[in-house]
């Protein structure tokens, strides 16, 4: 059985390390962004490196207190809070420190990074030597490369490149025991035996402390394209992505569909967001080509407008003419979150379904949803890839807290009806505390017991993140 964190603990932890490993348990450690969950923690530390991480799991492991990978702390399912009735104080390990770039090596498009980078610092290093680490997402700024590892993170640019499963080529990790698990490799190919990588990432640090990568670096596109599109319905828009792949092949870096609910608000709580249209399309899509130098974006795009139109799938459409009208189209898509969290949702759902049966899904599951509530539905994300964000929203002029007696039915019905669908109720945030259950509820039973078994071989004394993933 797990226990807290006591005086002892602490007094050996820094007669070992320095006083200086600690760090203060304030908000930052103890706050999701939803603010759905309170934590608690015994202590905060803060490793220098690898060995640091390597004796605070030994210690861990010796006085059998549970331990909490904390990277950027912008994860959505609860992966780096533990509330207080979740268990015994635990020891959160923030790998803020073990920040520094190792190696890059342009000629083979790989960069070395420690966990504790942020996106935003490995892209910038990246863009120095003119290659491109797609991972985009929204919370580039704060979140940390080694949580983006563990969680298996997505963002606008999965359609062409991949998750952040797809990007990573090694990993270095610390093991429950302590142990290092030495695996930088820079290879694409490397087929000796079990693939312990790709355990480790997505397992939301319940089976290690991953705390560097090898990560895969791309091409600068030399030429790029955005435009925002008016289309009919979301079948129009799926339609449309057929078009663009057409024309592109795989130049087609992002698709996004955006719902009028979800524009709306922007233009409601964030004024000084540019619009792209006077009057809010109910449904629109954001696309973005990168190509090469030989290929013109603007000219793909027209033609995509314009087979698009005949065809009856587009009514309206800006293309960006400039760097700055690009950054003003994505900026509006980007700002739809921040929008999101100003009205309040009652619920929010990250789903992902085969491309063929979204356009059905989407009507279908607004109009089972009204059939609980008089809500709104902003419905919109990675259509390229399957992805949606499904918030509902309480009616106009109420407040979330209102309508809260309807959020387990909603979440209820939304998942049953992805379930049915053939789709997965966590496309990209992970399962953290807070969708534990519902993994009980909706994965087959032999693949859940052979992640019990995972666990229980490289975790036997459940001292790595207690309580997330598996209850």
């Amino acid at each position: 059985m797990l226990q807290p964190v006591t005086s002892e603990f602490i007094a050996t932890l820094t007669e070992t390390l320095g006083e200086d490993i600690l760090r203060p348990a304030d908000a930052l450690y103890l706050e999701e962004p939803r603010k759905r969950i309170a934590g608690h923690a015994g202590a905060v530390v803060a490793p220098r490196n690898t060995q640091e991480v390597s004796d605070v799991l030994k210690l861990c492991s010796r006085y059998l207190v549970g331990v909490i990978p904390f990277g950027g702390g912008t994860g959505l399912v609860g992966g780096q809070i533990m509330a207080a009735d979740q268990g015994p104080a635990p020891l959160i390990l923030s790998l803020e420190r073990m920040n520094t770039m190792r190696a890059i090596y342009p000629s083979e498009n790989v960069l070395v990074a420690e966990a504790g980078m942020t996106l935003a610092s490995i892209q910038e290093e990246a863009e120095k030597e003119n290659r491109l680490f797609p991972l985009s997402l929204a919370s580039e700024g704060s979140c940390r490369i080694g949580g983006n590892l563990a969680t298996n993170a997505g963002g606008v640019n999965v359609l062409r490149y991949g998750n952040t499963r797809d990007l990573c080529l090694g990993v270095e990790a610390v093991l429950a025991d302590g142990s290092v698990l030495n695996n930088l490799s820079r290879l694409r190919k490397d087929n000796t035996g079990y693939d312990v990588k790709n355990l480790l990432i997505g397992s939301e640090g319940t089976l290690g402390v991953i705390t560097a990568a090898s990560l895969r670096l791309s091409p600068r596109p030399a030429r790029v394209g955005t435009a925002v599109l008016v289309v009919r319905d979301p079948a129009a828009a799926l339609e449309l992505l057929g078009i663009a792949r057409d024309l592109s092949g795989d130049g087609v870096s992002a698709f996004e569909l955006l719902s009028g609910t979800g524009v709306g608000f922007v233009r409601d709580t964030l004024p000084e967001i540019y619009q792209s249209f006077a009057d809010v399309p109910e449904w629109s899509v954001l696309v973005e080509f990168g190509l090469p130098a030989a290929l013109d974006p603007e000219t793909l795009l027209e033609q995509l407008f314009v087979q698009g139109a005949e065809a009856g799938l587009v009514s309206d459409g800006v293309i960006a003419q400039s760097l700055a009208q690009r950054n003003q189209l994505w900026s509006l898509r980007e700002h739809i979150p921040a929008a999101n969290k100003k009205v309040g949702a009652i619920v929010s759902h990250d789903i992902s379904l085969p491309l063929s049966a979204l356009a059905e899904f989407i009507p279908h599951g607004m109009e089972k949803v009204a059939e609980i509530a008089p809500v709104r539905v902003n419905c919109f994300g990675h259509l390229g890839d399957g992805n949606l964000h499904y918030n509902v929203f309480p009616p106009v002029g109420e407040t979330r807290e209102a309508w809260a007696h309807v959020r387990d039915d909603i979440e209820r019905l939304v998942h049953d009806l992805v379930h049915d669908y053939g789709g997965s109720f966590s496309a990209e945030h992970g399962i953290g505390r807070m969708k534990a259950s519902e993994l009980i509820r909706y994965a087959d039973p032999t693949r859940y017991r052979v992640m019990k078994q995972m666990k229980a071989a490289l975790d036997p004394l459940g001292i790595l993140n207690p309580g997330a993933v598996l209850t």
